[in-house]
């Protein structure tokens, strides 16, 4: 089973979300996601600035299985971008919660976390899934 930590929020789309002491929201892809996907050579991230809406096609993550669409699990504008993607994809499969990450987002107003599964919402999604 794949590392699915309590304290994040989560959309059917395998992406994560933090709330950070600041108010921001950090997002990056699940284990699941990155397991699925195997090895990432490439990742595309938004560039800073950028208003996004919920659900929105936001960045791509590449891996030598295919290429997959990033959502934004919440409105908002990007704020910060982890540039150590570029040139170490890889860290999306070494730490998918943790050096990882895609990009913070300042959430718009009004949005919220809430509408994001809990954990065990997101174990649910994953096992139903079929590989």
């Amino acid at each position: 089973m794949s590392d699915i930590p309590a304290e994040l929020r989560y959309a059917s789309t395998h992406e994560w979300a933090r709330l950070e002491s600041d108010g921001t929201i950090t997002v990056g892809i699940t284990d699941h996601a990155q397991d699925a996907l195997g090895d990432v050579v490439f990742v595309e991230l938004p560039e800073p600035g950028r208003e996004l809406g919920f659900a929105e096609e936001t960045a791509v993550v590449e891996s030598v299985k295919a290429a997959s669409d990033i959502y934004a699990p919440i409105a908002g504008t990007v704020i910060a971008v982890n540039e150590a993607l570029v040139g170490a994809p890889e860290l999306v499969n070494q730490a998918p919660y943790g050096d990882g990450w895609f990009f913070r987002i300042a959430p718009a107003a009004g949005a919220s976390l809430d509408a994001l599964l809990d954990a065990a919402g997101y174990a649910g999604v994953c096992a139903g899934e079929s590989h």
